[in-house]
């Protein structure tokens, strides 16, 4: 029986909606985007690493592929683990993985190795998706909205601040540099969040081989985590087509951009997770529906901003970065009110419901990337715009012939 004068012992040994503080919620929101940036410093450095480790031009996709695969086991046989084990213990269980797995990747001299790594990395990265509905838990209903977007917007400066970051430290002192000083950080956030996280054991419930097989109940019986999951797949394709692209229009003949100066422009989107919050703020108002649309417009828009050409190269530039803001606010605002419809359903699933959300997701950003690189090829910018904003029309088609709500699912978020 767990100790009442602990001061770590919360949610499921008391109650929801008790025991998030706002110190652990500005620690949680760190956490995250710590964690997640671990998935796409190498996004950057993919001709450095391949070089170093042998690696032949034609494989060294592999380097991002394989920790996006990791990403996506660690979402369907980790994440629904957090319905089933005490919470703190799998967090602090993963950090260990990612740290030893970066470990690796900062030392590795041979492809196999540091692929191996490059794989781990991304299993221990769904730690990021463990601790999210963990806040939920603990956060209360009447600012759930609030607390998820907080705690996004960690995340999603995580996503947004990687790249560029990972390019910058590799320009000054190498790309294995950026790995050893996420070895370094993940050590010190094991620390922090071994002292500082409530536990939370979960009820007892299924055991494990039961629990994946729920998945698919789950994913068939919850219309909004269906609807959700399409939505933030086509802006999450959106979002990865366009900074998969980007950089190569940048770097071309007509901008010639340096690595640095692309560095440089990728920090404009990191203004776009201010939406987090806001629509946290407003889901929590009853605003969903409304905000979701405005979000996939948003979304749509910012690929036609974006062919803005005047007659100088300074206002096509405006144009890109005024198109990154506007998607990255779009994207951020969409995954938060997604993630507070499906946390407002059953405590006992949350788990489940966010691994499959985040799988479904992540799915559709790793087609964009796919699709984003093939056009470019096949018709430069103008073919990938296109495509970029056929991406959220699919989402705003489907939203715009949809029902306000849905029997037994509540209001249709």
């Amino acid at each position: 029986m767990p100790d009442s004068r602990d001061p770590r012992t919360t949610p499921a040994e008391t109650a929801p909606g008790t025991g998030l503080t706002p110190l652990i919620t500005r620690i949680l929101m760190l956490a995250c985007g710590a964690i997640v940036a671990n998935l796409y410093y190498a996004q950057p450095l993919i001709g450095p690493i391949a070089a170093a480790t042998g690696l032949s031009p034609g494989a060294a996709g592999l380097i991002v592929t394989l920790t996006q695969v990791g990403y996506g086991i660690g979402l369907l046989l980790i994440v629904p683990l957090g319905d089933l084990i005490e919470n703190r213990r799998l967090i602090l269980g993963e950090l260990i993985v990612t740290t030893l797995a970066l470990i690796t990747a900062a030392f590795a001299t041979r492809a196999a190795l540091f692929l191996g790594a490059a794989l781990m990395i991304g299993v221990g990265a769904v730690a990021a998706q463990i601790l999210v509905p963990f806040a939920s838990h603990l956060a209360p209903a009447a600012v759930r909205g609030r607390v998820v977007g907080t705690i996004m917007s960690g995340l999603l400066l995580g996503i947004m601040l990687a790249r560029p970051i990972a390019s910058l430290v590799a320009d000054l002192w190498g790309w294995h540099v950026i790995f050893i000083l996420s070895a370094v950080a993940m050590c010190a956030l094991t620390v922090v969040l071994a002292r500082t996280l409530p536990r939370r054991q979960p009820p007892p419930g299924l055991g494990y081989g039961a629990l994946l097989g729920s998945m698919v109940m789950l994913l068939r019986a919850t219309p909004i985590l269906r609807r959700r999951a399409l939505y933030q797949a086509c802006l999450f394709a959106a979002f990865s087509l366009f900074w998969t692209t980007v950089p190569l229009l940048l770097a071309g003949p007509r901008f010639n951009f340096s690595q640095r100066g692309i560095a440089l422009f990728a920090f404009a989107g990191v203004a776009g997770a201010i939406a987090a919050p806001i629509a946290g703020r407003w889901a929590d108002r009853g605003w969903s529906r409304p905000v979701t649309g405005i979000a996939l417009v948003m979304v749509t828009a910012a690929f036609g901003i974006s062919r803005i050409d005047g007659r100088g190269d300074t206002l096509a530039v405006a144009a890109l970065v005024a198109a990154a803001i506007m998607l990255d606010m779009g994207v951020s605002a969409n995954l938060v009110l997604g993630q507070r419809a499906i946390y407002a359903l059953r405590a006992e699933y949350r788990s489940r419901l966010n691994g499959l959300f985040m799988a479904m997701f992540f799915a559709g950003g790793a087609v964009g990337s796919a699709l984003g690189a093939w056009c470019y090829a096949e018709g430069g910018w103008p073919l990938s715009s296109a495509l970029g904003a056929v991406l959220p029309l699919i989402a705003l088609v489907h939203y715009a012939g949809e029902r306000k709500a849905e029997p037994g699912a509540g209001p249709a978020p």
